[in-house]
């Protein structure tokens, strides 16, 4: 019984120190939770851009974004240099800058560089926006997309539209809503020193580049589209590049006017050697892929279609003028048809011109070549056949046996051994030429007589 009481009173005294080592720990975990956690270092995403605005850029644009949300980047910088683009793109870049997670920084740089017409906006739509020195932007004045001819009513009404949403951007950004219209309405652009002593502003800083951009940074209260306000934290931050994918790249590139426009060229007169010349294979397959690539960049670059139907009645023209005999008229008006339609066909994104020193060797080029093969082809057409028994006539041959009058004989020709007939008398051996071909026998001639 003594046994079972000291078992029993044993007990407590266990309980006792378990419950306090409880006790311990419990503490020391609520007072672990209540220091708090040492703060991670700051990234920054930081994309160049340099080009035209178009869907390429645009995919470009909200893939960056959409890694900076997944990573849960400070902010996301996109250092900017454009002449120009696509309004609806540039819709597209602006709508998934504001519901970015990180503020979105858009820096016009390095010194030397301009953000025109689309960048413009974009850098407007910014949450912060920053200029190197020597930079500008501004020159918003929309143009028609589609390449047709607007009338003046339309054109104000899309001049309006695009100051409009210039206007929302600006106020929602705190920026100079007044002087964001006016680069859409009178395509006005501003100096870095002129739009950051704009009152108010245009932009927030001049910086020399990304490092002091991200200096200057740090610490700023920055609003947000929605009106929310967050506190940049970029002191030290660990900067991660981002560039653009290879097939990006490479579509980014084929979708400039310019190279459109060769690409065309260079199809269209790969394809005008292969008719010519059925069988050569290469210039075919080079002009079919350039014609092919020269599309596909036609549908991100809009185009002009009464400019590629007279690039194409221009052809037409050459190919006629060999052919028909105009005295240089139809050469002409070709080649005159080739460079306007040229000139309208890629000249429609806003802020990039096709120069006429690109369009002019080209499309030169391409008349001397429709028009070079052209001859070269009808001179090979009009040459007597060099192959068959067509081949045969005017060839020179012997007579292997004497030859009466109108009497078949024996001829050496063109390595065999033919039934011949002439219409005056031959001695073997004599020198004969064939004047005409009658199923398997020869009509000739002697060699010393003019030819029939």
């Amino acid at each position: 019984m003594a046994h079972i009481n000291a078992a029993s009173g044993g007990w407590p005294r266990r309980f006792q120190v378990a419950l306090a080592s409880g006790l311990i720990a419990i503490g020391l975990v609520a007072a672990s939770a209540q220091v708090p956690p040492k703060p991670t270092q700051p990234l920054a995403i930081v994309a160049e851009l340099d080009g035209i605005i178009h869907p390429i850029s645009a995919e470009f644009f909200t893939g960056v974004i959409d890694q900076s949300d997944t990573t849960g980047a400070d902010v996301v910088v996109f250092v900017l240099r454009t002449p120009g683009g696509l309004l609806e793109s540039t819709r597209t870049i602006v709508s998934r800058m504001i519901t970015s997670r990180a503020p979105v920084v858009v820096f016009v740089g390095p010194s030397g560089a301009r953000a025109a017409s689309a960048g413009f906006i974009i850098t407007v739509a910014a949450d912060v926006a920053a200029m190197a020195p020597g930079t500008h932007i501004g020159a918003a004045h929309p143009v028609s997309g589609s390449g047709e001819p607007v009338d003046e009513t339309m054109a104000k009404k899309a001049a309006s539209d695009t100051a409009a949403y210039a206007r929302t951007l600006a106020e929602a950004r705190g920026r100079n809503a007044a002087l964001s219209a006016e680069a859409v309405i009178e395509s006005r652009a501003f100096t870095d020193h002129e739009a950051i002593a704009a009152k108010p502003p245009l932009i927030d800083l001049v910086v020399p580049d990304v490092d002091q951009l991200l200096r200057e940074l740090d610490g700023r209260t920055v609003r947000r589209f929605d009106g929310r306000t967050t506190q940049m934290r970029t002191a030290n931050a660990t900067v991660r590049r981002v560039a653009m994918t290879r097939r990006q790249r490479f579509l980014s590139a084929i979708a400039h006017p310019q190279v459109a426009y060769l690409l065309m060229s260079l199809g269209i007169l790969g394809l005008t050697i292969e008719f010519w010349n059925p069988g050569a294979i290469v210039p075919g397959v080079a002009g079919g892929l350039s014609l092919l690539l020269a599309f596909f960049a036609f549908q991100i670059v809009p185009v002009n279609t009464a400019g590629l139907l007279l690039i194409a009645f221009g052809i037409a023209l050459l190919l006629l003028e060999l052919k028909v005999p105009s005295f240089g008229v139809l050469g002409v008006g070709g080649i005159v048809a080739l460079v306007i339609g040229s000139i309208m066909t890629t000249n429609n994104v806003p802020g990039v011109r096709l120069q006429l020193r690109t369009i002019l060797p080209a499309a030169l080029i391409l008349a001397a070549g429709v028009l070079g093969l052209g001859r070269l082809a009808l001179k090979a057409q009009r040459r007597p056949p060099q192959t068959g028994v067509e081949g045969m006539i005017g060839e020179i041959g012997r007579a292997r046996t004497a030859l009466a009058a109108d009497t078949a004989g024996q001829i050496d020709a063109h390595g065999e051994i033919w039934r011949g007939v002439s219409r005056e008398p031959l001695a073997a051996g004599a020198a004969v030429r064939i004047v005409a071909i009658d199923g398997l026998t020869l009509l000739v001639e002697p060699v010393d007589r003019p030819a029939s």
